[in-house]
């Protein structure tokens, strides 16, 4: 069964600050639209942050080194952007809590643990405009690829393509939750920004890693 070890998750985590810090400016002009225009620099900082203190993680377990993420970027991203990544992360650190290697079925399974966490945090849902209507459709393909027995790549292939069209749906949605639900119906036609992010982090760390 095709497994991946702890330094092959911190690869992946490593790739996606890069891409979040190469796309900084971008992020923040898709939140000038409806938000505060910070997101991009809020979540950056965190992730910033994350890269300095790379030599103090944890590499024991998966389940250690998410959760030692997840503290930083709690601490050190922005805005609302601290709570909501950072409980993604320890909630996907509970789900592997003492593992040293992981199967496309506990990744399903910690990407679920991950949008609990956020819903616990912010209440969302599925249409309410967020970060989670990327996240969700993106996690349901990873487990419908586990039920099928795929690779992990085809399951993180199908999972990028998930992820892209739930952003793209954000355009015709109202902002339930967050910043943006405060402009009302003028958020139509532009898509949420933390959605638009997810879809090109699956997108990007799928051409790099």
């Amino acid at each position: 069964m095709e497994k991946v070890n702890v330094k092959q998750v911190m690869k992946v985590v490593d790739q996606m600050a890069n891409i979040i810090i190469k796309n900084e400016v971008y992020f923040c002009e898709l939140d000038s639209v409806a938000g505060d225009g910070d997101f991009g620099m809020s979540v950056a900082k965190g992730f910033k942050q994350l890269q300095q203190d790379w030599d103090t993680l944890s590499t024991e377990t998966v389940g250690a080194f998410l959760k030692d993420a997840g503290m930083i970027i709690t601490e050190y991203c922005g805005g609302a952007s601290g709570p909501i990544w950072g409980s993604a992360f320890r909630g996907a650190a509970k789900a592997s809590k003492g593992l040293e290697d992981i199967t496309l079925e506990d990744i399903a399974t910690m990407f679920e643990a991950g949008i609990a966490g956020i819903q616990k945090r912010g209440n969302a849902k599925l249409g309410d405009k967020t970060l989670l209507d990327a996240l969700i459709p993106a996690t349901e393909a990873l487990r419908e690829g586990a039920h099928k027995g795929e690779s992990i790549s085809t399951a993180f292939t199908n999972a990028a393509k998930a992820a892209r069209d739930g952003a793209e749906k954000t355009k015709t949605m109202v902002a339930n939750r967050g910043r943006a639900s405060y402009v009302g119906e003028r958020s139509l036609q532009h898509p949420d920004a933390g959605a638009m992010a997810l879809g090109i982090i699956f997108t990007e760390l799928l051409q790099s890693v």
